[in-house]
């Protein structure tokens, strides 16, 4: 169970996220919406521990993840992986290995310089790829591939570090509607069939709405809405996104 006790953050004068305090279970799709300067990637980047809170705390199944350092932390973003909008691929490496990163932190380090994984890595890599319907590409340059297929790398790259709980940061924002929707069900499968709980950030009321069992809608730095999708009313919305609130079915520009 994750949770967030307070989370503030500050940037200068500029209060990124004020007090944020949820939980986060097994089974749970949790959609983070909101208007860009929300907070809601500063609040992702909390959990990971990418950026350090102000004030607050993180804690998973009782662990204060908020002190750990060195190899603790190390093991936390193991635990706890990330995937990007950006994909965070090298596009000159084949597929495989850009999944095999996954596991590099817990490979000896001459090994990991020279690209030596042992078999059972490169076959759990396989299996990760062919969940997602990638394991033709496993020898393929990731950079010749379109971006729904690198972003399906990149979530069997995270899936290889074995993690208890994934974070996207709106990882479909720069995909097309048919690719959204591919990664969005890879996501869903990832937490229903696994058991992993999944935090992402969208600017897709529509795909909020579909795909997640509980949005938390931020304004501001704060919690204004956190339920079942089917309770984003019109007031809610307009909470979240002012007087010019979108339509039910439209997409909505994030942070």
């Amino acid at each position: 169970m994750l949770e967030l006790h307070g989370l503030s953050k500050r940037f200068g004068d500029t209060l990124a996220v004020d007090n944020v305090s949820l939980t986060c279970g097994p089974g749970e799709l949790v959609g983070i919406i909101g208007r860009s300067g929300a907070g809601k990637s500063t609040l992702l980047r909390m959990i990971n521990r990418l950026t350090e809170p102000t004030e607050g705390r993180v804690s998973w199944n009782g662990e204060d993840v908020s002190r750990l350092k060195g190899s603790g932390l190390r093991g936390w973003r193991r635990r706890c992986a990330m995937i990007f909008q950006q994909f965070n691929l090298c596009p000159r490496l084949d597929v495989i290995t850009n999944v095999l990163v996954g596991v590099i932190a817990e490979r000896p380090l001459p090994a990991a310089l020279v690209k030596f994984f042992p078999a059972s890595d490169r076959a759990r890599a396989i299996l990760e790829l062919d969940s997602l319907d990638m394991a033709h590409a496993a020898l393929q340059r990731a950079g010749t591939l379109s971006g729904g297929q690198q972003q399906r790398v990149a979530i069997a790259r995270a899936m290889l570090q074995r993690p208890e709980l994934v974070l996207a940061d709106e990882p479909v924002a720069a995909l097309d509607p048919v690719n959204a929707d591919v990664v969005m069900d890879a996501l869903a499968r990832i937490c229903h069939e696994r058991g992993v709980p999944v935090i992402v950030n969208l600017h897709s009321l529509e795909i909020a709405r579909r795909y997640c069992t509980r949005v938390v809608a931020m304004a501001a730095g704060t919690i204004v809405y956190d339920g079942p999708p089917s309770g984003l009313t019109p007031a809610v919305l307009e909470r979240v996104y002012g007087s010019r609130s979108p339509r039910p079915a439209s997409v909505v520009e994030a942070a």
